[in-house]
């Protein structure tokens, strides 16, 4: 039996593999980017960006990349019922790689929302555009799915009685929200705000739908999961991140007033 609300320790895709077909509701995945970073990147006054450079994020080659996306996106597609949707979310580094991934494996692209930046990271070089986005892919498991959850009315409430773009103008993860570690420094390099979970699961799922995440990081999908009376599966290989991940998880006391509408 498939177990919910719960964080999964092990490789993605071995326990994607252990996953019952036609099964879950919604798909949240935020893979490694594959930044491709070969040197440490500094500011003008000679401090250390506190980039990405995780060895979670390094793959040998584009080839390797593309293996590993094909893989879980494969096992993905599977589990997801009928009438279930996959988010990724991806920078430039990235996601025109895994866009075309997902449609030669049968995925249909819904819509690609781009996450607007208020507070970007700047390009401190000034070699390039300050990169001030990511996209985010909203795929059906394929063309002739057409039952899928998209809660029209409600996103239009949540905007203020417009109808919501897919452009959404969102901050960086900072603040109280942005999960430390032991040292004071951010426990996750790519931690995302919740707001931007928000509008995903409020938009695409129903109360006590089954939210997935196969790269569960400290755990942003399942805490908004929790606040929106969804229920969440998060796959992990890191223990640091999946303590605080849990930690964050079992403090949550409260749900968003947007649950119930």
């Amino acid at each position: 039996m498939m177990q919910i609300n719960t964080i999964i320790q092990g490789d993605c895709i071995e326990e994607l593999k252990k996953i019952p077909n036609d099964s879950i509701d919604l798909i949240f995945a935020d893979p490694p980017y594959n930044m491709q970073l070969k040197n440490a990147l500094y500011r003008p006054n000679n401090t250390k960006v506190d980039g990405v450079d995780d060895d979670w994020d390094k793959f040998g080659s584009f080839s390797e990349y593309d293996d590993f996306c094909a893989a879980w996106l494969t096992e993905c597609r599977r589990i997801l019922k009928e009438t279930g949707t996959i988010w990724v979310i991806g920078s430039y580094h990235n996601i025109f790689r895994v866009g075309n991934i997902m449609l030669n494996l049968g995925f249909w692209i819904l819509n690609d929302v781009t996450w607007y930046k208020t507070n970007p990271m700047p390009n401190f070089m000034g070699t390039r555009f300050t990169n001030a986005t990511e996209t985010l892919l909203w795929c059906s498991k394929g063309e002739q799915y057409k039952k899928y959850t998209f809660n029209h009315k409600l996103m239009k409430k949540y905007n203020g009685d417009k109808q919501m773009t897919s452009v959404w103008q969102i901050g960086l993860c900072i603040g109280a929200e942005r999960l430390k570690g032991q040292d004071g420094k951010k426990a996750h390099s790519t931690q995302k705000p919740e707001e931007l979970l928000k509008r995903v699961i409020l938009s695409t799922t129903k109360q006590d739908d089954v939210v997935l995440d196969p790269f569960f990081g400290t755990g942003t999908t399942g805490a908004v999961a929790k606040k929106l009376k969804r229920n969440f599966i998060g796959i992990e290989r890191e223990t640091d991140y999946i303590t605080l991940a849990q930690g964050r998880i079992d403090s949550i006391t409260e749900f968003f007033p947007e649950a119930d509408w």
